[in-house]
């Protein structure tokens, strides 16, 4: 496998510099854009890694368009690609990028709150990408980026071994790790080491029980099992919602395990913006984390109604500095990410191998 710095001092594929693998048109999405999918190695261990479901979660892509380089960067003998094989998307909805471009462009070492508040855009459910994926053949309703994703994983030659969905949340304690159910048991190690690299870099798990609510149930500090799309329905049926649980499409994961096999699927969930801790023990918890989104929605309010050159900005950016909250550097969110990967490959590996 790759070092993280290998990734990390690659360009991002695709940033209109010269250079770089090409890649491979796999469809287009609503307004036109390519959909694009790079395929490297020869390995019989079967890779996917898609990130932008979201179209507000730029951190993925950056580190999947950095991958894309480094791997096309390497000799057809280097382990990574003689052991794997490799199926990337770096962007899954560039139609959602576009629209977030205002802040994603000047996104740098950290998130500016201020653009990010005053810009963010995000789908509603139904355009979701990530719960967009074909039911059956007969959905022709589903967005044409799903249909052109889940085409080109039909062409593998065999089943996926890991499929890992990189996401990412607007404010939290600190990283989260969603993990397939059935895969809980069996990932100890790559809970470790995960953990152990949050710490690392000196952050906080994310550490909510949400006790199985959309498909959420908690593992351990920091971990639980990734959503799935009939917990979805469930929910809002039962809240009396059945419009909004018409909207849910399978999600990339179950469509991968769909596919055949037993492959670990994996979601990482990054925050922009870190939450400083509540005085005394314990964790945040979901209350409180619902809060900061409430005082997000206050902010964002206020910026929508002023223009650039209002006081009332350079008021808003004070209150959020003042607030505590900390823009996570975007090198530490994609370090964590290719940990959680790497991780999963080891994982896989391991339980393959019977240890």
């Amino acid at each position: 496998m790759l070092d993280v710095q290998e990734i990390l001092s690659a360009d991002r594929v695709g940033a209109d510099r010269e250079g770089g693998p090409e890649g491979r048109r796999l469809g287009a999405s609503r307004e036109g854009r390519p959909v694009l999918g790079w395929r490297f190695g020869g390995g019989s261990f079967r890779i996917s890694l898609i990130a932008g479901c979201h179209a507000d979660e730029p951190v993925g892509p950056e580190l999947l368009g950095r991958l894309v380089t480094a791997l096309g960067r390497l000799p057809a003998e280097h382990p990574a690609l003689r052991d794997q094989e490799w199926w990337i998307v770096p962007d899954a909805n560039p139609d959602g990028s576009a629209r977030n471009a205002a802040w994603i462009r000047g996104i740098g070492e950290a998130v500016d709150p201020v653009a990010y508040v005053r810009h963010v855009h995000r789908e509603p459910p139904g355009d979701d990408m990530e719960f967009g994926f074909p039911r059956d053949e007969a959905d022709a309703d589903a967005r044409p980026e799903n249909r052109a994703l889940l085409d080109w994983w039909r062409t593998a030659d065999g089943p996926f071994d890991l499929h890992a969905s990189l996401h990412g949340m607007a404010v939290a304690e600190g990283p989260w790790f969603l993990i397939e159910a059935s895969w809980a048991d069996r990932s100890t190690a790559l809970q470790a080491a995960c953990a152990a690299a949050v710490a690392e870099l000196g952050y906080r798990l994310h550490d909510v029980d949400r006790r199985g609510e959309k498909g959420f149930h908690r593992i351990g500090p920091g971990f639980t099992t990734r959503p799935d799309s009939r917990a979805m329905i469930r929910h809002f049926t039962e809240r009396g919602d059945a419009a909004t649980a018409a909207l849910f499409r399978p999600s990339s994961m179950e469509t991968v395990v769909a596919l055949g096999g037993d492959p670990l699927t994996l979601v990482s969930e990054m925050p922009l913006f870190v939450i400083p801790p509540r005085r005394g023990e314990g964790s945040s918890g979901s209350a409180e984390v619902a809060e900061w989104k409430a005082r997000w929605a206050h902010w964002q309010r206020r910026l929508l109604t002023s223009g650039d050159d209002d006081p009332d900005e350079l008021r808003v950016r004070a209150e959020i500095t003042a607030s505590g909250l900390i823009p996570m550097p975007v090198r530490d969110q994609m370090r964590l990410q290719w940990t959680f990967v790497r991780e999963g490959v080891a994982c896989v590996k391991a339980a393959r191998a019977g240890g």
